[in-house]
């Protein structure tokens, strides 16, 4: 933390202190989430800003909503549910299996349809997107072997091409879309402008291009709320003598 930010032991540890507050306060909002209902949840999430997902909405060619372990993740998929937008995510299997079926449970309580990241089920998400739905990824995740080497915070980093290949191959608008806690307690939203992959005829280029850019306003967003972030993620697990040639190389630009 130190390193990505520049701040003092003392100003790190604060900053750690409320992190695992946080995460307590999330954990105990996530159990709550079978009591979420379209009449409820804009008390607890503000829904400000989510006229710019409709407006990607109307173009029809569905929405990639790019986000991350930042606040709680969960209720923001519950909140565009439960104002009418249909919502898909990819999720990466927790270690507990349990863990992930209760999860997932939840996720389909409240409306958001779940396909689980490294399955066939990438070709149901991919269906989603075509027929005009949105589809979520957390995109600050260590992408292994095969992501793009791109700086994040301060280190390269192995990232998701996820959004940026959805986003070529169905031309869809990429949303940034982030929740964070108030000092109140209640959520709001953190809504980027509308952002679009640029085909310039080289792909490895455009694809790489793109995912740093969408990298920086997450990175950004961490920042300016870096007691919303879940910091002890292996977001640097990967290194780049570990990286794979795949059906890219957008990991050596």
């Amino acid at each position: 933390m130190r390193a990505s930010l520049g701040n003092t032991e003392e100003e790190a540890a604060k900053i750690i202190k409320e992190s695992f507050i946080n995460m307590g306060r999330t954990f105990m909002e996530i159990l709550y989430m079978p009591r979420l209902n379209k009449d409820n949840i804009n008390d607890y999430v503000d829904p400000a800003g989510l006229e710019k997902l409709r407006t990607a909405l109307d173009e029809q060619h569905g929405v990639v909503v790019l986000t991350g372990h930042v606040g709680n993740w969960e209720w923001m998929a519950a909140a565009l549910a439960f104002n009418g937008m249909p919502t898909t995510t990819i999720v990466k299997p927790q270690p507990n299996l349990q863990h992930t079926r209760i999860l997932n449970e939840y996720r389909e309580m409240v409306g958001v349809e779940v396909f689980a990241r490294g399955t066939s089920e990438l070709l149901a998400a991919a269906r989603a997107l075509k027929k005009g739905k949105i589809l979520g990824f957390l995109a600050d995740q260590d992408a292994g072997p095969g992501g793009a080497f791109i700086d994040f915070l301060g280190k390269k980093a192995s990232t998701p091409l996820g959004p940026a290949v959805f986003a070529r191959k169905f031309s869809s608008p990429v949303v940034p879309l982030f929740i964070v806690r108030r000092p109140d307690g209640k959520h709001r939203l953190i809504v980027g402008d509308i952002m679009r992959y640029h085909d310039s005829g080289d792909e490895d280029k455009d694809l790489f291009n793109f995912t740093t850019e969408m990298t920086r306003f997450v990175e950004k967003v961490i920042i300016e709320n870096p007691t919303q972030w879940l910091w002890f993620q292996k977001r640097w697990n990967t290194s780049e003598d570990e990286m794979k040639i795949k059906h890219h190389v957008a990991g050596r630009r």
